[in-house]
């Protein structure tokens, strides 16, 4: 199973990459396998703001309808146009091409209460 090392994980399965203030948010591996295939996204208007584990975003599979929370909160700067038109690639890349939106974050201290991959993996394992 794909998990970067310079990613954090929450335990609903979305993982976030941070660069200075700014988060890039996705689903993970697992969740995207769990949920089976992919097919509509809905996802929040630029310059929409979110608390921490705020649910943000609507994946739809085959399966059901899943919630996407926010790992932290932050105002939304950038959406993914390509997977509106292609939710597919949630399956295809969930950390490269399936991201879901940027955001600024506004408290970087929310990131503590986030896993990193090693304890991520552990969460997995214990069957979460």
């Amino acid at each position: 199973m794909l998990l970067p090392k310079d990613l954090y994980y929450t335990e609903n399965h979305e993982w976030i990459f941070v660069e200075g203030k700014k988060g890039t948010i996705g689903v993970t591996e697992h969740a995207q396998k769990e949920m089976g295939d992919i097919v509509f996204v809905e996802l929040p208007e630029i310059g929409d703001n979110f608390e921490q584990f705020d649910s943000f975003a609507v994946i739809e599979s085959v399966k059901a309808v899943s919630d996407v929370y926010l790992p932290v909160g932050g105002k939304v700067i950038a959406i993914n146009q390509d997977i509106l038109e292609q939710p597919e690639l949630v399956n295809d890349e969930p950390i490269e091409s399936g991201w879901l939106v940027e955001i600024e974050i506004s408290n970087l201290d929310e990131l503590e209460s986030l896993m990193d991959d090693e304890a991520y993996a552990h969460y997995l394992e214990e069957g979460k």
